[in-house]
């Protein structure tokens, strides 16, 4: 196959695991001889961009609310005439994939093609969150989850695929699942690095931000009941909720929190056991970067994700929501007594070369 040029729309790239996937999705088409081009809604780059891939800013640093119900139709003009600019410079994109809400929300009126929306999260529990914010926040969200009507998606995980189909608020031209990509072979590099503040000792990991979607409760209530007395390592943003969480649990004195890592790879490989206790998830990249590294990894069984990753032998270490007593004697067990964790089907389906495939496709010949 000659190269093919593909434009991945984005919000931003200010940082979160949409930008990282399709950061990792268009490094992986430059060294496979494609030419991505990344065309980004807004002036707001954290993430480090990979050598030979072209990135193009949209809206300048000044211009907000580019979604804004009256400032929508402009938008949609401004886009337009952007990549038709882009298209004459560089040739024409044979293919358009769209990602988060604002990106979507324009992409979709543009009538560029072929193109495909990738959903990252439970549109559900997005809108569910949404309404706790109030009406405006929460009409707002939905405006742009009805934007993917008659579209073609792209989603994360089958559990998005089953919800969407399920529930029906949303009725695309078709659905297909397609797994984020992994760079394994990297990750796996990078937890061979030795961090100055690594427990000496065994260690119970749990990384993810200190929110509420990942039930640091139900994890201190289930640490209290095990009968292991390990430590367990926070790699979260919030040290001063995470500790005052802990204490009312009575497990501050078995709780250590280094803050955020940029490579929390060392952290992970270094633990006996990896703990997600979330509501929900999209695809929770933390179990598979776990598995990529040998580490055992105990998950809840949410709706989204987790059922995809531990299949097999790994499934009886899944344990229901909200239930503290099971997630105890599930990482008991997984101390004791847990398979071979190279075995995992998920690493043969999210190399980022395999999914990169996936992806080219989509072009039409």
């Amino acid at each position: 196959m000659t190269g093919r040029r593909i434009a991945i729309a984005i919000d931003s790239l200010a940082g979160g695991g949409a930008e990282k996937v399709m950061l990792t999705l268009a490094s992986t088409l430059v060294e496979l001889g494609h030419e991505p081009h990344l065309l980004v809604l807004q002036q707001d780059c954290h993430h480090e961009i990979p050598p030979g891939l072209q990135v193009h800013f949209c809206f300048g640093g000044d211009e907000r609310n580019i979604d804004g119900f009256w400032r929508t139709r402009g938008s949609v003009q401004k886009l337009q005439q952007w990549i038709t600019g882009l298209e004459a410079r560089f040739g024409k994109f044979e293919l358009f994939l769209s990602n988060l809400d604002k990106t979507n929300l324009l992409m979709t009126r543009t009538g560029v093609a072929p193109l495909y929306c990738v959903v990252h999260n439970s549109i559900e529990e997005e809108l569910q969150r949404q309404r706790k914010l109030g009406p405006f926040a929460y009409l707002s969200m939905l405006r742009a989850k009805k934007s993917l009507n008659g579209q073609h998606l792209i989603t994360v995980s089958k559990g998005i695929a089953n919800e969407i189909a399920e529930v029906g608020r949303v009725t695309p031209a078709s659905v297909q699942t397609i797994y984020n990509p992994f760079e394994l072979e990297k990750i796996q590099h990078q937890a061979n690095q030795t961090p100055e503040a690594l427990p000496k000792g065994d260690y119970i990991i749990h990384v993810g931000r200190f929110a509420r979607q990942k039930r640091h409760d139900v994890l201190f209530a289930a640490l209290k009941q095990m009968r292991n007395p390990l430590p367990l390592v926070l790699l979260c943003n919030n040290k001063k909720k995470a500790i005052k969480s802990a204490r009312k649990f009575g497990v501050e004195d078995r709780v250590i929190i280094p803050g955020f890592q940029t490579n929390p790879y060392p952290w992970i490989k270094g633990a006996r056991l990896l703990a997600l206790s979330s509501d929900y998830e999209g695809l929770p990249t933390v179990l598979i970067e776990s598995l990529a590294v040998g580490t055992p990894v105990v998950s809840t069984d949410c709706r989204h994700g987790p059922k995809e990753i531990l299949t097999g032998e790994l499934r009886r270490f899944l344990v229901p929501r909200r239930d503290p007593a099971a997630l105890a004697v599930a990482m008991d067990e997984a101390l004791s007594h847990y398979p071979n964790c190279d075995d995992a089907q998920i690493l043969t389906q999210v190399g980022a070369a395999t999914v990169a495939g996936q992806y080219l496709k989509l072009l039409t010949v």
